[in-house]
């Protein structure tokens, strides 16, 4: 087993946070070295090809609050590729009003994680019916003295609103975008000044109302011109430019700390292709894996750490990404919009939630185009609701496409050819921990505060900051930050 010289960082963990912070030591000198467990870097913002198409096979777009991924995008050079969706809007697919089976509507508009701002508005009474949405308007009469402090989404919405609301508006959104249940959803993370505006308002409907008029106007979400991988591609190219190494296949086994030259580092265990050892040794360690990867290096490392893994940590829930291109002339009017989520029970569905790529960006729609003339589209349908079984594990891929093909010709309300599919791909997510979750923030802040005095090692990744980029990029750059400026300190500047 060989053992390198020892280097300033290595990071541990390819995806955005990852190489975001290996990209702030980089610049600043630091010898640094990113190792990736899989065969490519990105994590959940990678991309891949179907049927001759580069796709994204994550994230395919950013929030735009803060401003702050912009801003990123700006450095890289990428401020021309920014792209704003189509603002057509999503659809809901519900379980009927009455009579069983299945309806699509279109998504409320002035809402909040699909809480109404007027529950009599004609698109939420399409969506939940009269008298449930005359019940939602209840909350608009109940005294402001029965509503107080309230920690998790579900209950309050269910109290102030009904289960109308929860379950037909809300809880297709929680399940959709934060993989968790509403009942689990933390508000205060959810929705910052949520409950303040309750108390302001005296009604959770005039706190929605409230909160969204202050939302500024334009899209609340944009993309990348080829897609959001292409971020991924151009950090790593700055990391590599300015020295640094980016090594895939390869898994951190070991975490030990050990002694550098009278100063604290540490020694790495490296496993690579073929099962290959490598020690390496680091001054600092960031660590910016799964939230499962990393509790257990952090818990192996030192004994004070050991409690961190008897912490209450939810289960990971498991998403698998069904992508399509499929020749079907039929959805060029774009018939759910942008795509649809699904309400839990919806029948004849298992997919949460599809994306009707090609209607949502003129970019993909283009690529199509160019490439064998109109009537071709691409779908993206999700799997995978917290606490339920994966609908397509162990199922083949001819089984998963023929399952795609039936769930996206229900939502899209248009039949659908399994053997027009030019193209198929599917990505799975194992470890999908919602920051949103309530109690996960806890958890964090202990992981955090049991190494806040340890200057050589650093926390980072969607399971620490909240999902998405605009929640990762600054605070992987912030965690960075904080090792280079004790690099700079302790080695009398590089």
């Amino acid at each position: 087993m060989s053992e390198s010289a020892a280097l300033d960082v290595v990071v541990i963990g390819g995806g955005a946070a990852g190489l975001t912070a290996a990209r702030e030591l980089v610049h600043v000198g630091l010898t640094t070295l990113v190792v990736e467990v899989s065969d490519a870097v990105g994590g959940c913002v990678r991309s891949h090809d179907v049927a001759g198409i580069t796709l994204d096979s994550g994230a395919e777009s950013f929030a735009t609050r803060g401003g702050t991924v912009s801003a990123f995008i700006d450095e890289l050079g990428l401020t021309d590729a920014v792209v704003s969706p189509n603002p057509a809007g999503s659809w809901l697919h519900l379980p009927a009003l009455r009579r069983g089976g299945s309806m699509s509507v279109p998504s409320p508009r002035n809402t909040l994680l699909g809480i109404p701002a007027s529950p009599l508005a004609d698109d939420v009474r399409a969506a939940i019916g009269a008298r449930a949405s005359f019940r939602a308007y209840l909350d608009r009469l109940r005294p402001v003295l029965t509503i107080g402090g309230s920690d998790r989404l579900g209950p309050l919405v269910t109290r102030r609103m009904g289960r109308a609301v929860l379950e037909r508006l809300v809880s297709p959104i929680s399940t959709g975008v934060y993989s968790a249940d509403a009942d689990e959803l933390d508000i205060d993370v959810v929705a910052p000044g949520l409950n303040a505006a309750i108390t302001r308002a005296g009604s959770l409907s005039g706190a929605v109302a409230e909160l969204r008029s202050g939302a500024r106007p334009g899209a609340a979400v944009l993309g990348i011109r080829g897609g959001v991988s292409r971020l991924i591609d151009a950090v790593a190219a700055d990391i590599e430019h300015f020295g640094g190494e980016i090594r895939t296949s390869t898994r951190a086994r070991d975490l030990q700390p050990t002694d550098l030259d009278g100063e604290p580092g540490w020694t790495l265990t490296l496993e690579g292709a073929g099962g290959a050892e490598q020690r390496v040794r680091a001054r600092r360690v960031m660590i910016a894996a799964s939230s499962g990867e990393a509790i257990r290096l952090l818990s192996t490392a030192r004994t004070e750490w050991q409690r961190l893994a008897r912490l209450d940590w939810p289960q990971p829930t498991t998403i698998e990404l069904a992508t399509l291109v499929i020749d079907a002339p039929a959805l060029d009017a774009a018939p759910r919009g942008t795509g649809a989520l699904v309400g839990s029970g919806t029948p004849g569905v298992s997919a949460k939630a599809l994306t009707h790529v090609s209607a949502k960006w003129a970019w993909v729609a283009e690529s199509l185009a160019d490439d064998a003339g109109a009537g071709r589209h691409v779908l993206r349908l999700s799997y995978g609701r917290v606490g339920e079984l994966l609908p397509t594990s162990g199922m083949s891929d001819e089984d998963v496409t023929a399952l795609a093909v039936s769930d996206a010709s229900a939502i899209l309300g248009v039949p659908l050819d399994p053997a027009a599919v030019d193209g198929f791909a599917r990505t799975r997510w194992t470890d999908a921990v919602s920051q949103a979750a309530v109690g996960q923030r806890q958890r964090v802040d202990e992981v955090r505060e049991a190494i806040e005095d340890d200057e050589t090692v650093a926390v980072v990744g969607s399971w620490v900051s909240g999902t998405g980029l605009a929640s990762v990029i600054p605070d992987a750059r912030e965690a960075a930050r904080r090792l280079r400026r004790s690099a700079l300190h302790t080695d009398g500047g590089i």
